[in-house]
């Protein structure tokens, strides 16, 4: 088992920069960050507010003011 995790953490970083270079490392690093805020409860707040209907809804009003703001000239 590992006992000291400073230096477990050190010769990672240490073996990191040295195999993909300082930006390489630091790239890796940054996929490792955790983020803050619970995406779960954020996502279930966004879909209750949008059903199938109020979407389609949204989608009809949409389509009828961009229908308004089209230039119906013919080719030539």
């Amino acid at each position: 088992m590992i006992g000291n995790l400073s230096v477990v953490r050190n010769e990672g970083y240490r073996v990191l920069t040295q195999e993909l270079g300082a930006a390489g490392a630091v790239v890796f690093l940054r996929q490792l960050e955790s983020g803050n805020g619970n995406y779960t409860e954020e996502r279930q707040g966004l879909l209750e507010k949008n059903t199938v209907d109020t979407i389609a809804e949204r989608i009809r009003k949409r389509n009828m003011c961009g229908s308004k703001n089209i230039n119906h000239q013919k080719e030539v």
